[in-house]
């Protein structure tokens, strides 16, 4: 089994050369790494037996913005906005996204709030265990990308912040 910073570890050293996929397998679990395309969205699929497949986006926290999916909202003119100057806070396990501690609760931050780095901005459930998702960054949330009770995937981009 891969550990979590061994992954992303890899997804950075694809990103920086010129490799567009990386395949490793050991005894128990198989890694498939794909750059993305630069005109569509490209999936990286990670096993960890050989009959289960859990789909995940190339993009991981730490990672540079070359690597991440481009968002699917277009501006007026046809054309992706440019959101590089943006902070994504990406989802580090597949789970249950919740925006709020309780169904009665308010949702821990919403578009406009502003965020410090250990603000907590949403739960990822994952095997029963509820894990606090922090913002990483001092900023203000621009955008929510996923919906209360959503799926989630390991690196799927929750957030986009705007760093202050």
């Amino acid at each position: 089994m891969f550990k979590l910073s061994e992954i992303k570890e890899l997804i950075q050293l694809v990103d920086q050369s010129s490799l567009q996929e990386l395949e490793i397998q050991n005894e128990n679990c198989k890694l498939f790494i794909r750059k993305p395309s630069p005109s569509k969205s490209e999936t990286v699929y990670v096993a960890s037996a050989p009959q289960q497949q859990v789909a995940a986006t190339p993009q991981a926290s730490p990672l540079p913005q070359a690597a991440a999916v481009q968002a699917e909202a277009e501006s007026k003119d046809g054309q992706q906005p440019d959101r590089s100057h943006l902070h994504t806070i990406t989802s580090p396990m597949v789970g249950t996204f919740y925006s709020a501690p309780s169904p009665e609760a308010p949702p821990f931050v919403s578009e406009g709030s502003k965020v410090k780095e250990n603000t907590v901005v949403c739960i990822v459930e994952a095997m029963k265990l509820m894990n606090e998702i922090e913002a990483e960054v001092n900023g203000e949330i621009v955008e929510v990308l996923v919906d209360n009770g959503q799926l989630v995937e390991f690196g799927q981009p929750l957030f986009l912040v705007k760093p202050i």
